[in-house]
């Protein structure tokens, strides 16, 4: 993982501010290593979350990576995480290549799966903040949800 470039002369940063990315086959293992990265990550920076935060971060890391692997793997050989810490904040998105714009629908009762992005949505609007989907410039997607940080 890198460091985006530092900011500019004018703006102030903390030192755990930074934009990081990470990338990895679209495989089921790719899921775990996306978790492990993220809170290692997290917490090598010193970023100030509070745990319930972290752990929610966590699960909507793993959700989207699942969401990517499962759904975006036969566009898209490897899924991208881009972890962005800025003033009050952290973001967490997952890129992938397949253009398709998943939508939260409300699974049926008797479905064991189809739940991921609604619970990304609650788990993100309980902590504060606020989730999305984009096209990405090449036609992929962005998934993210961005948080605040308990300051």
């Amino acid at each position: 993982m890198t460091e985006a470039p530092v900011a500019d002369e004018f703006t102030a940063r903390r030192p755990y501010e930074g934009v990081w990315r990470f990338t990895a086959p679209a495989r089921d293992s790719a899921v775990p290593q996306a978790r492990r990265a993220l809170r290692d990550l997290l917490r090598g920076q010193r970023v100030p979350l509070q745990d319930d935060v972290l752990h929610g971060l966590l699960l909507i890391v793993s959700e989207l990576v699942t969401n990517a692997v499962r759904h975006a793997a036969v566009l898209s050989p490897s899924v991208s995480v881009v972890v962005s810490v800025g003033d009050g904040w952290v973001r967490v998105a997952v890129e992938d290549n397949h253009p398709y714009r998943p939508k939260a629908l409300v699974a049926a009762e008797e479905q064991t799966g189809g739940r991921g992005l609604l619970l990304v949505k609650a788990i993100t609007a309980e902590a504060g903040g606020v989730c999305d989907v984009e096209q990405t410039v090449t036609g992929g997607k962005v998934i993210w949800a961005a948080v605040p940080l308990a300051l």
